[in-house]
């Protein structure tokens, strides 16, 4: 999976790198990761991205033709045909929201760009010319989109080959295809007593046929 990540602070996606299923899905060349500046590809002086809106109001707003610079000088074609061949992404409160489908769309996908904005956003014709979807993890507004690339990236990272030390685990665990795609029953370890509350008697009963009706009967609801 080849992901691309277009933001003003790439260093911010640093840690990613120690990350252990990305490190392995790194290892087994599952995923290929770009970071890439605005600022680094922008013509305006002083390594300007943004500008103030049209019609007044506070904030400011990432310029069109900085982040067409941008997909052109790190794709070698026109911003608006990059499109064509890879999907582009603004994450954006205005979109569709993130789940464990979207996860399992976008890896089976076309290479992804994710494009971080921040301010007020990006100026709409990044949205209308350059992007073909708009994802946002939940309804609440972030200071930019660098947390939701790393919620995408992470999510889909684990769903490479390679990634988790035992890959079934995927459909064992919530939202998975052997869960029917609800979530998880709750989870219990030692100790088996702490501070007086202990846990479910058929989880220690022995009896596996129990265990796995107890299990059923506390999934949770599907993702929507």
């Amino acid at each position: 999976m080849q992901i691309d990540v277009f933001t003003l602070f790439p260093e911010w996606f640093s840690w990613m790198a120690s990350a252990r299923h990305l490190a392995n899905a790194t290892a087994s060349d599952g995923l290929r990761m770009g970071l890439h500046s605005y600022r680094d590809h922008t013509t305006l002086s002083g390594g300007q991205v943004d500008d103030a809106p049209y019609g007044g109001g506070p904030g400011m707003v990432l310029r069109v033709d900085v982040v067409a610079a941008a997909l052109e000088g790190v794709y070698g074609m026109d911003a608006q045909a990059v499109r064509d061949e890879r999907a582009v992404v603004v994450l954006s409160p205005r979109g569709r929201t993130f789940t464990d489908a979207v996860a399992r769309e976008l890896v089976a996908g076309p290479p992804l760009t994710l494009l971080c904005g921040r301010y007020e956003g990006f100026d709409e014709r990044v949205h209308t010319l350059l992007a073909s979807d708009v994802i946002s993890l939940g309804p609440y507004v972030l200071a930019g989109g660098e947390i939701p690339a790393m919620a995408i990236i992470d999510a889909c990272a684990r769903r490479i080959p390679g990634a988790l030390g035992n890959a079934a685990s995927l459909d064992a665990e919530s939202f998975g295809a052997e869960l029917g795609g609800r979530t998880e029953h709750p989870h219990y370890t030692r100790p088996a007593d702490f501070r007086g509350h202990g846990v479910p008697d058929v989880l220690v009963s022995g009896d596996h046929g129990k265990v796995a009706r107890w299990r059923e009967e506390h999934l949770g609801p599907p993702d929507a």
